[in-house]
């Protein structure tokens, strides 16, 4: 990892504020963070395009590495999914890992699925006025991961992996996927910063952004550090 990522920045649900990011990245500015992750609800219920367009274009003038999936309230998908292609083309370091892959520093594999993930095979797609998939779809999406060599591999979700250690809920589905691929790291959403292990993966709630929230992941030390941001009270 000392040629890769060490330390990345997860956020989660930044929910359109764009004052907040805006605040996170002035925070940034000079630090040794190697990457940025980004999962959850990334718009705002109205003007998202707008919102997207803001959100990537921000993103894309700190000039770091940056991976997301977008939330299950970022529909319809084709506004987050035009904005984000067209971004990527102006800005190289931007990567939106929405069910595929990207390669960060050190050959560092980021991949992905946004959206709500439901286990039950009959779950109907939606992509419209919701953002959801069949936990096989994630599966099958994801298999792309197989041909790469990456020697790490950090995963972003939306929905959270079931820890049945914990005796918590979350997708089943996503915990055999962590437990197949083994990443070092995976980020997930949620409204609250928490930190678990499931095998030898760390799964890194961040807490939602939109609150204030935000953490700071040491892969080589396996050490997570949540922030607020400055003179803002966490909600």
């Amino acid at each position: 990892m000392a040629q890769g990522v060490r330390k990345l920045v997860a956020v989660a649900e930044i929910g359109g504020e764009i004052h907040a990011l805006e605040q996170l990245l002035d925070e940034l500015h000079g630090s040794d963070a190697d990457a940025v992750a980004v999962v959850g609800d990334l718009g705002a219920p109205w003007s998202k395009a707008d919102t997207y367009r803001t959100i990537f274009r921000l993103l894309g003038e700190e000039d770091r590495p940056t991976f997301w999936v977008p939330g299950p309230a970022d529909a319809p998908l084709g506004d987050y999914l035009r904005e984000s292609y067209n971004l990527e083309i102006a800005y190289p370091h931007l990567h939106g890992v929405h069910g595929t892959v990207a390669l960060g520093p050190g050959n560092v594999l980021f991949a992905g699925m946004g959206g709500e993930v439901a286990d039950d095979p009959e779950t109907m797609r939606v992509e419209e006025a919701l953002v959801r998939y069949p936990g096989w779809e994630v599966e099958y999406r994801l298999k792309v991961i197989r041909e790469f060599d990456a020697p790490e591999r950090v995963f972003l979700f939306t929905t959270p992996p079931a820890h049945k250690g914990l005796h918590e809920p979350g997708s089943e589905v996503l915990a055999e996927l962590i437990k197949t691929y083994n990443p070092r790291l995976v980020i997930v959403g949620g409204e609250e910063p928490t930190l678990k292990e499931l095998a030898r993966t760390l799964i890194v709630c961040p807490g939602r952004l939109d609150h204030g929230h935000y953490a700071v992941v040491d892969l080589r030390a396996r050490s997570v550090e949540t922030a607020t941001l400055a003179g803002r009270a966490a909600v």
